[in-house]
């Protein structure tokens, strides 16, 4: 059991460092750190379990570098850290401080999931607790009883330890200096657990360690017996698995009818006040600390997280000290170094992870909490998943690069910045007992899939209730940066429906195959997923108030793909795909309006004949995206 429960997390963290590195990484930490624990109390008498390594020379004082994570301390206590700092940051000599959030292992109190901000004007005395308060009396103790700091401190965390990180920044303490959301998470409606309001039924499994409270102090998981169902005998066919299980309340009867946090979720289909308390962003106002937000560009968890935190920094305190990192990293990956730089079956270089956390991240820490070196990271440094290589910019989306408009034509044709027929119209029909598979491969119970985000979508362009325009080859090269937006015009024949989008790069028929490709993966033809996302209908004019599409009527509904950097080459295709069903990692839409599709019944889930129309246009590049809703 313990080695399912230690598997869950980890990917959660995404911590995949080899046991021989773990290995030697704990010898140079018993050689230069000495280990202490602590429970630093909070202003609401609730005491905090703190795992602190202080480093063996006492010659010169240290900045603190923190990490306050929901996923148990208590791993990193015997001298091993996963990665989490890097071994450059470890050699480099910081007081390492990890911490159980409030509610969590070895800490006191209840857990909340994105615990709501409170803002203060004066942090240090306002009554109420969050993340940020807790992070504040942290920092304060922490000044006054870990001997040898220098009075700085830095945050940093991935996935939920990066909302963690990034909680800290409204109302910040004044020695905190450098923070680092990496892979965080923002607004639980649109990343996460949700994509633009629709639920990320691959999530199921992982309600367990989110949804149960543990009675006490504990450095084991409490909620085993919970995993256990899922994880006792995982199925084999995902796809199967959760087509058989039916509608959502069916899981709810059969696996979470105790938990919290998907009670929460099913009390809470749209995005209402419960939702909109739990965003992030709108206080992330008047920022001090210099901020790195860092993400990957396949990150199937939280993609919608750094780019958002980041833009919204960039509006509210247009001076702050504010970049972003994107590379070609699933969720977290940067963490690790593999050698040779893949995702899914792409090849995008060698030690990419070392170059980030090497000359990246070692020196945004090094010159904000100890003054050395100089600090020339660009406003944006962003990794081109076309050409394969790094790129900065002075601002993101970038000005330089010219914006991009695709149109649908007949017989699949796409064009750029060229309009089509406008009164065409284009059809399919959409059966939720049928749903399009997410990934070409057969995959089990798994927590998130992660090689959908670069996949291959030849299964998909030869289904009939997936419509697929490409262009012709491309004479020239042809650069996407910034937002995307689908400005769809569509009618349906039922009253709700999803729209999935996906933005594909289509292969030559001649390209080589990697050498770490399977000899079942062809790459010549290969139709490379660049960037997509689902957009639940019924959310067109609302988050907050779902309304039901009106049969026949042609009808908006704009689609926002988030952000790229991405070059098609000569001799490639730009190709885009449109359909309504993504399983299962997206839930199915019953494609008839009910009042909440977590209590939907199997027969509200009916076929749906779908157009959408030539006059729609995919916009690339810049600021596209509406901002209503988040």
């Amino acid at each position: 059991m313990r080695k399912i429960t230690a598997s869950l997390l980890l990917c959660l963290v995404t911590v995949l460092v080899s046991a021989q590195q773990v290995n030697q990484d704990s010898l140079y930490m018993r050689e230069h750190y000495d280990k202490f624990e602590y429970r630093v109390p909070m202003r609401d008498g609730a005491r905090l379990f703190t795992l602190v390594y202080m480093p063996k020379d006492k010659s010169k004082n240290w900045p603190i570098l923190m990490n306050r994570t929901c996923y148990n301390v208590s791993n990193y206590g015997n001298y091993k850290t996963y990665g989490h700092p890097s071994r450059y940051l470890v050699q480099d000599g910081y007081i390492l401080v990890f911490q159980d959030v409030r509610g969590r292992y070895m800490s006191d109190g209840l857990f909340n999931n994105m615990t709501p901000n409170i803002p203060g004007n004066d942090p240090k005395n306002k009554k109420e607790v969050d993340e940020s308060s807790d992070t504040w009396d942290s920092i304060d103790w922490m000044l006054k009883n870990l001997q040898g700091n220098n009075g700085r401190v830095g945050i940093y965390g991935i996935s939920y330890p990066g909302f963690y990180s990034a909680a800290s920044l409204p109302d910040a303490h004044p020695a905190l200096k450098a923070v680092s959301p990496q892979a965080p998470i923002s607004d639980f409606f649109f990343d996460d657990f949700h994509h633009m309001g629709a639920y990320l039924e691959s999530y199921t499994a992982a309600f367990p360690v989110f949804g149960y409270q543990k009675k006490d102090t504990t450095r084991e998981d409490w909620f085993m017996p919970e995993i256990m169902r899922f994880y006792g005998n995982p199925a084999k066919d995902g796809y199967d698995f959760f087509l058989r299980m039916g509608p959502l309340k069916n899981i709810t009867e059969k696996y979470h009818s105790d938990n919290f946090f998907w009670q929460q979720i099913i009390d809470h289909p749209n995005y209402d006040t419960f939702w909109q308390k739990r965003s992030l962003l709108p206080h992330l106002k008047n920022i001090r600390p210099a901020v790195l937000t860092v993400g990957g560009w396949f990150d199937a968890e939280d993609l919608f997280g750094p780019l958002h935190i980041y833009k919204t920094i960039e509006k509210t305190t247009p001076g702050a000290r504010n970049s972003i990192v994107m590379g070609p990293w699933g969720h977290g990956d940067w963490a690790s170094e593999r050698g040779k730089s893949t995702h899914n079956h792409l090849y995008f270089g060698d030690s990419i992870s070392t170059f980030f956390q090497r000359e990246i991240e070692r020196n945004f820490f090094a010159f904000h909490l100890k003054d050395q070196g100089v600090m020339n990271l660009p406003e944006a440094y962003m990794f081109n998943t076309g050409k394969k290589e790094w790129q900065k910019f002075d601002t993101w989306p970038p000005g330089e690069i010219p914006p991009v408009k695709l149109y649908f034509g007949e017989n699949g044709k796409l064009s750029i910045n060229q309009p089509t027929d406008e009164k065409a119209a284009f059809e399919y029909t959409s059966d939720p007992a049928k749903p399009v598979p997410y990934t070409s491969q057969t995959e089990g119970l798994t927590f998130t899939p992660r090689n959908y985000m670069s996949d291959d979508q030849r299964d998909a362009s030869r289904r009939p209730d997936v419509l697929t325009f490409e262009t012709e080859i491309l004479g020239d090269e042809v650069t996407l940066a910034g937002e995307i937006l689908a400005k769809l015009k569509v009618s349906l024949s039922t009253t709700d429906a999803d729209f999935v989008v996906k933005l594909i790069d289509v292969y030559p028929d001649d390209q080589p195959n990697y050498e770490h490709n399977p000899k079942n993966i062809v790459m010549g033809g290969y139709q490379q997923l660049v960037r997509s996302e689902v957009f639940r209908g019924r959310f067109r004019n609302s988050f907050e108030k779902p309304e039901p599409f009106v049969p026949g009527q042609i009808t908006d509904v704009n689609v926002p793909l988030q952000d790229v950097l991405h070059t098609f080459k000569k001799g490639h295709r730009i190709m885009i795909q449109i359909h309504s069903t993504w399983f299962p990692f997206i839930d199915r839409n019953p494609q008839q309006f009910v009042e909440n599709i977590y209590k939907a019944d199997e027969k509200d889930f009916i076929k749906s004949t779908i157009k959408v129309y030539g006059s729609s246009v995919i916009g690339a590049g810049g600021e596209q995206t509406p901002k209503k809703g988040f």
